[in-house]
């Protein structure tokens, strides 16, 4: 990194519920906060539709005003939100020296991580066409849109299934398709969907194709690698479970993380194991990966990195 470095009290990365809110509350503490909204401003909400699950919007909420309104009220309350990604990070002692697109330096006293997760995709190009139109990563999200019509969830471990009975209580049915003849789930979790009559197993199957029409997703192409046969099924939700990945590996050399690369937050606190770090929000998030949860981290971020700053 060059010798010019810009100097930042308080550094957000990220732009999705986590970002904007932990840049809310930094705002209103006078912490003068400047967020680099990343690859994918306002995150992964941006590419859903209707949002009918974060609280204050009894009509539901277009993915994209919610996050736009908060990028504006962040904006409003004194945030200096900038285009950017970061691509180089040094932790290793403060201020922080954060390299953006490869061309400006930063040096923050303290830093917020609110740089979320990506979901797996199985790599169509059916996917792409529609995803948001009937294909989705997140059950818990848009799975309503689907009440009393027939799904898939593409996944055998804790989540796929996980999703596959939750989608069962709103769906008149099911498909769990599953690449291999087992479950890879844990033992409850496995029985519940053994014994669930509205899930049927695909077993030994993948997704060769997602169908549709102007109206969204209206079926799939199912290829069984054991028999060597395909065949479709009428479906108008998928869903693809097979994983997330945070976005964590600019920042994993000096924060302590999980196998799967998630950082690892104190407990009760956003604080990681560099005192002055702190991670809001899906990349810290394993379990929920909701809206609510990562705005009320953000919140928790700001929160914990002013007192942090109040006291050094």
């Amino acid at each position: 990194m060059s010798e010019e470095s810009e100097r930042i009290k308080c550094l957000i990365i990220g732009s999705g519920p986590a970002g904007y809110t932990a840049a809310v509350y930094a705002s209103r503490a006078n912490l003068s906060p400047v967020l680099y909204s990343g690859i994918q401003p306002g995150g992964q909400l941006t590419m859903t539709t209707q949002v009918d699950n974060f609280p204050g919007f009894p009509e539901g909420v277009e993915g994209m005003n919610l996050m736009e309104n908060m990028k504006k009220q962040a904006e409003r309350l004194g945030t200096d939100i900038r285009d950017g990604l970061v691509t180089k990070a040094d932790l290793s002692q403060r201020p922080f020296r954060i390299e953006i697109d490869k061309e400006k330096n930063l040096l923050a006293d303290a830093l917020i991580i609110s740089t979320g997760s990506s979901a797996r995709y199985l790599g169509l190009e059916s996917e792409k066409k529609f995803r948001g139109q009937g294909v989705s990563a997140c059950a818990t999200c848009d799975g309503f849109f689907y009440r009393n019509r027939d799904v898939a969830v593409v996944g055998g471990g804790d989540t796929a299934c996980g999703d596959a009975l939750y989608l069962a209580n709103i769906c008149r049915k099911v498909y769990l398709v599953v690449r291999r003849d087992v479950l890879r789930a844990s033992a409850a979790v496995r029985k519940q969907v053994l014994g669930n009559d509205k899930i049927e197993i695909l077993w030994n199957s993948n997704v060769k194709e997602i169908l549709g029409d102007a109206s969204g997703v209206t079926g799939a192409t199912i290829y069984n690698n054991k028999k060597n046969t395909s065949g479709n099924i009428n479906i108008f939700g998928i869903f693809i479970a097979i994983g997330h990945h945070p976005n964590s590996e600019v920042f994993a050399p000096y924060l302590h993380t999980n196998e799967e690369g998630y950082i690892i937050t104190d407990p009760g606190s956003q604080a990681t194991n560099v005192p002055g770090v702190f991670a809001a929000g899906d990349v810290q998030d394993p379990s929920y990966r909701q809206a609510i949860v990562a705005a009320g981290s953000g919140c928790m971020a700001a929160m914990d990195a002013e007192k942090f700053l109040r006291g050094n």
